[in-house]
C-alpha cells in the first residue's frame, strides 16, 4: 500500500481539482476558450469545460508511445513534445460539444491552461495546491519516482496480446529482461504530466480521497465539489457518463465515480462513493491487471 507507482490517467482527476480550484479563485471559468491560453490547431470555440468531460472533439490517439524514460529526465522537452503530437494529429474528430470521446490529448491541454493561467509549472502547482495541504511528501507522491528503493516494478504478461504486439505500440527502449513469465518493464515518465503523470502509492491517493469525501475539504469547496460530480452534457443537453474528471459507474445500484489508469507496467483504479461515505483504490505492477472487476469484487463486501 505505501510502494509508489504510475498512476497513469488517475492523474486526470487530479488535473480537474487542480482546474475547479482556479475556478472556485475566479482565475478562470469553465466556459473560458482554450485558445485564449494555449495555441492548439482545433476549434477556436473549444472550452475548459469541454476538455474537462471529454466533449471537446479533440482526437484520441494510442499514447502508449508518449513516454521517455526516468533517466532521460533531465533532458526531456515537455514543449516540444506536444507541439509534435499537436502536428501529428491536428484534426477535430467532431465539433466541440457534440458528443463525448475521450482524449489524453484534451488533458494535456489543461495542464497548459493551468500554467498559462497561474505562472506556475503544472506539476509545481498540484504539488503546492493538491499535495501539500495534505501533508503529503514527494516519497509518496509526486511526478518523478524520489525514493527508487520504495518504487514497485511494473510489468507484462509474456503471453499475452500486448506482449506479441508491443513492437507496435511501445518503444522498444522501455523493455526490460524476461522474470520467469513476465516481462519487465523499465521506469518511464509520461510525456504529458496532467493526463497521465503521477506517481504515488495508494495510501496517498487515499488521503485525496478521504479528504474529498469529508465535510470540509481543504482541496475543493462545495461548488467545485458539486462540479465535480455532476454529469456532463452535450450541447443538445444528452447526459454523458462523465463529470469533470470521473467516469460514472453503478455498483448494485449504487453510483460511484472512478478514474482507471493503465500504461506501460502498471494498471490503477480509484473510485469514491459519495452518497455512502466510501472510497477505494487498488494500484497493480501489471499492465492488464483488470482493476474494474476486482475493485468491485471488493467493494461489495462494503456496500453490501
Amino acid at each position: 500500500m505505501n510502494h509508489t507507482m504510475a498512476a497513469f490517467s488517475m492523474t486526470k482527476t487530479i488535473t480537474a481539482i487542480a482546474v475547479l480550484q482556479l475556478v472556485e479563485k475566479q482565475v478562470i471559468t469553465l466556459d473560458d476558450k482554450v485558445s485564449r491560453y494555449v495555441k492548439h490547431p482545433y476549434n477556436s470555440d473549444i472550452t475548459i469545460g469541454q476538455l474537462l468531460n471529454h466533449t471537446s472533439g479533440i482526437p484520441n490517439p494510442i499514447p502508449l508511445k508518449w513516454v521517455h524514460l526516468a533517466k532521460d529526465d533531465d533532458i526531456f522537452n515537455e514543449d516540444a513534445a506536444l507541439a509534435l503530437v499537436l502536428r501529428e494529429n491536428p484534426k477535430s474528430n467532431c465539433a466541440p460539444g457534440i458528443k463525448y470521446q475521450y482524449s489524453n490529448i484534451g488533458y494535456w491541454l489543461l495542464g497548459k491552461i493551468i500554467e498559462a493561467a497561474t505562472g506556475q509549472q503544472y506539476r509545481e502547482y498540484v504539488k503546492q495546491n493538491i499535495f501539500q495541504p495534505l501533508k503529503l511528501g514527494p516519497a509518496e507522491i509526486d511526478f518523478k519516482i524520489n525514493e527508487p528503493s520504495n518504487h514497485a516494478k511494473g510489468y507484462l504478461a509474456k503471453c499475452s496480446f500486448l506482449n506479441l504486439f508491443k513492437s507496435f505500440v511501445t518503444k522498444r527502449e522501455v523493455w526490460g529482461e524476461y522474470e520467469g513469465r513476465w516481462l519487465h518493464i523499465k521506469d518511464v515518465y509520461l510525456n504529458g504530466p496532467a493526463f497521465g503523470g503521477v506517481i504515488g502509492s495508494a495510501k496517498a491517493f487515499s488521503r485525496i480521497l478521504q479528504n474529498l469525501l469529508s465535510d470540509e475539504s481543504i482541496l475543493i469547496g462545495e461548488n467545485a465539489k458539486q462540479l465535480l460530480y455532476e454529469p456532463g452534457r452535450t450541447d443538445s443537453g444528452r447526459r454523458i457518463p462523465m463529470t469533470s474528471g470521473w467516469h460514472i459507474g453503478d455498483l448494485n445500484g449504487l453510483r460511484y465515480f472512478y478514474k482507471e489508469g493503465g500504461g506501460a507496467g502498471f494498471h490503477s483504479e480509484m473510485r469514491i462513493y459519495p452518497s455512502a461515505g466510501l472510497a477505494s483504490v487498488i494500484m497493480t505492477g501489471r499492465t492488464s491487471f483488470n482493476s474494474r472487476n476486482e475493485l468491485s469484487r471488493i467493494d461489495l463486501n462494503f456496500i453490501m
